[in-house]
Order: C-alpha cells, then sequence, then structure tokens
C-alpha cells in the first residue's frame, strides 16, 4: 500500500512539472489526465487564463519600463523581503520548490545587469522584486557608450541564462524533473529578452551592430503579436516603434562611434549567446517531453 501511495505521489508531482512547463512554453496546453485536469484548474483562473506562457513572459519584462523604475525610488522594501513576497505568490501557483527557483533565476538575470554596471562604475540600486513583474534594477548613472549600454543588456541573459543551464545540469545529474522546468522557463525567459525591441535587453545590446536590427526586431514582434493578440506585447512594440523613431532625432553620432573589433565582439556574443539559449531550451524541452515515459 505505501509503495502505491509513493508511485502515486511521484506521478502526481511529475504532471504536476509537466503542467507547469508546459503551461509556460505553451499556451493553451491540454492535460492529459484527471489528476492533471484537477491540477491544470489552478492555471485556468486569472491572468494566465487570458495571458498564457507569453503573458508571465512579457510581465517580467515589464520590470524595464521607466515608470516601475521612478515608482521604486520611493519605494522601501528590501531585496529579501520582495524575493519572500514574489516566492509566496508565485508558490500559489507552481507550489514552492518551481517557486523558489523561479524567483532565483530572475535574481540571477538581474544580477547580471548589476555586476556589469559596477564593473563598468555605474551606480546602481539593489534588485526589488514585484510579484508578476519580475524584478529591476535601477540604473543611477548613464553608460559612456553604445558598447558599455550593450554590454550591461547583455550580461543578464549571459549570466541568466548560465543559472539555467546550471538547472539543466543539475537534472541530468540528479534526474529530478523540476530542475528540467525551471532550465526551460530560465533560458525562455532570458531569450525572450533578447528580442531586439526596447525595452528589452536586446534592444539595448543590438544598436551597437546597427540601428536598423530595431526594425527586425519590431517585424518578429509584430508576428508573434498576429499569433496571440497579447495586449502587452502591443505595449511593448508601441515602446519599440516610439523608441526607434526618438533613436532617429536624437543621434549622437560619437556614442555610437565604436572600434570594429568592439562590434564584432558584441554581434559574436550576441548571436553565439542566442544559438546557446536555444540549445539549452530544446535539450531541457526533450527532457520535459519524457516525463512520466520512463526515459530520463
Amino acid at each position: 500500500m505505501d509503495h502505491t501511495r509513493r508511485r502515486e505521489a511521484e506521478q502526481k508531482r511529475i504532471e504536476n512539472l509537466q503542467i507547469v512547463a508546459r503551461h509556460l512554453a505553451t499556451a493553451g496546453t491540454t492535460a492529459g489526465s484527471g489528476q492533471a485536469n484537477d491540477v491544470r484548474s489552478r492555471f485556468d483562473a486569472g491572468w494566465l487564463k487570458r495571458w498564457g506562457a507569453l503573458g508571465l513572459v512579457l510581465i517580467f519584462v515589464l520590470g524595464k519600463f521607466k515608470w516601475v523604475l521612478a515608482a521604486l525610488k520611493f519605494a522601501k522594501f528590501s531585496t529579501l523581503i520582495t524575493m519572500v513576497a514574489s516566492v509566496w505568490v508565485y508558490a500559489t501557483l507552481w507550489g514552492f520548490p518551481f517557486a523558489l527557483g523561479f524567483v532565483l533565476l530572475i535574481f540571477v538575470h538581474e544580477a547580471g545587469h548589476a555586476l556589469v554596471m559596477r564593473q563598468q562604475n555605474i551606480p546602481a540600486g539593489a534588485p526589488v522584486f514585484i510579484p508578476f513583474v519580475g524584478a529591476v534594477i535601477a540604473m543611477k548613472g548613464l553608460p559612456r557608450d553604445a558598447h558599455v549600454e550593450a554590454l550591461v543588456g547583455i550580461g543578464g541573459p549571459a549570466l541568466g541564462t548560465l543559472g539555467a543551464l546550471l538547472c539543466l545540469l543539475v537534472g541530468w545529474v540528479s534526474g529530478h524533473q523540476i530542475w528540467y522546468a525551471l532550465a526551460y522557463t530560465g533560458l525562455m525567459i532570458n531569450l525572450f529578452n533578447m528580442i531586439p525591441i526596447p525595452p528589452l535587453d536586446g534592444g539595448r545590446i543590438t544598436p551597437v551592430l546597427s540601428r536598423w536590427v530595431w526594425v527586425a526586431g519590431l517585424a518578429i514582434g509584430v508576428l508573434v503579436f498576429l499569433q496571440t493578440r497579447s495586449p502587452l506585447l502591443f505595449l511593448i512594440l508601441l515602446i519599440g516603434v516610439f523608441t526607434f523613431f526618438k533613436n532617429f532625432k536624437t543621434y549622437d553620432p560619437a556614442y555610437y562611434n565604436l572600434p570594429a573589433h568592439k562590434r564584432t565582439a558584441i554581434g559574436v556574443s550576441y548571436f553565439g549567446l542566442l544559438a546557446v539559449m536555444a540549445l539549452g531550451m530544446w535539450m531541457a524541452g526533450q527532457a520535459l517531453q519524457n516525463l512520466g515515459t520512463g526515459a530520463l
């Protein structure tokens, strides 16, 4: 009897992880069993039903907007308190283990920005977490040129990807499926942030290559919007278009006047990081597809 109960508990845990990861990866996934449908009902309420996985990612990047940063100047919450609050809120949806890992992956992403800002002598505030927004770090200084801005932009996705790949490695070693779900989710968030649209990180990185890369990013965003009809993505596109035209009006040639080797280094880093993210997501996704099949 105890053995049967343990097997049932393990199966339910696996189904929970399947639902969490697949819901984050694709909107409208159908659960495959009665137990899974019971758990799935938790996701069908509120904002997750309306926005799906893309909504989660887009809400995360709202933390990049200036109005959030301005509001946080007056906030008195410490990093620890806001982290705990975020874990508590996410735990009501996904359970404590996944919620804790998810918040820590966000922290690692923001820490990447903070480390580069410190290395470049740009004053920065401590990370502040906001449930369903993500986390923000106030940049209290301005980068001296486009190269420094690109370094700050790529620092978050680079360290965030390293954290997600570490989860993938732990999944391989331990065989615990939650690590694959965390790896997939972390890589997905960081990959989305690499789309070359302001205010995403990719929008800070790619002007080093060419301002016209933003046009490609906006085109990608439009295609995704036509598939999802997400109002949040529409808002990001509006900000991207506004920033694009503002950049052309206030263009400072000296700010973008960089040596060829710096442009090349940023370009190689950007596209190389995209490749690593895509490969890592594929590997984590393959592991998730094998959940419950005995192939792991």
